[in-house]
């Protein structure tokens, strides 16, 4: 009787045993790692689309090389699926080279995809800036939409580069862009055709913080308007982010900090991103390039993501930057 209920007693040990481990490992999250997924890439637009993740980076590469763009999905931050030429420069006749920086939204069942192009510097001689392209999918093919670009001139000493796409609360959707250290804001049209005045007539509002550089992005949070953009050269280890708070998307934006930096004991050159929020909840994500240590070709560039935190007063806390990357995180 004793050995039969000894026996019992380790089966039922045994089955607690397995129930454990299962239970531990059910628990046991992945993380990403950093870089997230393979490649030589830059300036990734990160984007939430019905349940997944997508990311739409710059292809790092000689100007005369960089004419296609990848895009990448995934549905937990941790697995990613690339989807090669999303958008190909053969697809815009007006496109002979250095394209780059998407910026990306959804509108009346369309994706829009903005885009640099031509890295122009004299508007009255050259043919480039910001350009827009559509699909019916996020993993496109991506057309041409307009024939030409959105906006082809250089407005405010701003050159035609660098575009995020902010729709507001009203359903208001703004384009802010910029390099050369100049910002600018304008209203799109309903159609993304073209941009409308403000109500004092001005069609591109210049909204420049301190030591801005490019690459600004913006969102909103708790009924306040955060405008980030990148610092220092693109090429050296000094690229940083930083940010400021307004009332209004055209501010004022007064420059509070930079929370986004090299780590010399991980990478360099950490800058040029993008935001992601879960949606219903206070989970921020912040996806940026930056540069593995020992590489020092501009172009070597790796897409990364960390999370971003708020303290109680709604300023941003200094981001981590490391190489575990964040936890899976299914939609």
């Amino acid at each position: 009787m004793k050995n039969i209920m000894w026996k019992a007693a380790k089966c039922a040990l045994f089955l607690a045993l397995i129930f454990l481990s299962g239970s531990l490992s059910a628990q046991k999250k992945e993380f990403s790692g950093n870089p997230i997924f393979p490649g030589w890439y830059a300036d990734p637009e990160a984007k939430i689309f019905g349940n997944e993740y997508w990311v739409y980076p710059t292809y790092s590469a000689p100007y005369h090389e960089q004419v296609f763009m990848d895009g990448f999905s995934s549905t937990d931050l941790v697995h990613w699926t690339k989807h090669s030429h999303v958008l190909d420069s053969s697809a815009v006749k007006w496109v002979k080279k250095a394209l780059w920086a998407p910026a990306i939204t959804q509108k009346d069942g369309k994706y829009y995809l903005f885009f640099g192009a031509n890295d122009i510097h004299d508007d009255t001689k050259e043919i480039g800036g910001i350009g827009v392209a559509v699909a019916d999918k996020p993993e496109g093919p991506f057309k041409d939409y307009l024939g030409k670009p959105l906006i082809g001139k250089i407005y405010n000493k701003a050159q035609p580069i660098d575009q995020f796409v902010f729709k507001d609360d009203d359903g208001q959707y703004y384009i802010i862009y910029g390099g050369w250290g100049q910002c600018n804001i304008a209203k799109l049209n309903n159609d993304f055709t073209g941009v409308v005045p403000f109500a004092d007539g001005i069609s591109y509002k210049n909204i420049t913080p301190k030591d801005y550089v490019e690459g600004p992005v913006m969102f909103k949070r708790k009924g306040k308007y955060y405008l980030m953009w990148s610092e220092g050269g693109w090429t050296g280890p000094d690229y940083r982010v930083a940010y400021a708070i307004g009332n209004t998307p055209t501010g004022p934006f007064k420059r509070i900090a930079t929370i986004l930096k090299q780590d010399p004991a991980i990478a360099t050159g950490a800058g040029h991103h993008s935001v992601i929020n879960i949606p219903g909840t206070n989970e921020w994500y912040i996806v940026y390039h930056r540069r593995p240590l020992g590489e020092t070709d501009g172009n070597h560039r790796v897409v990364c993501i960390d999370k971003m935190y708020f303290d109680k007063d709604g300023l941003i806390e200094p981001v981590k930057i490391t190489n575990e990357g964040v936890e899976e995180r299914k939609l």
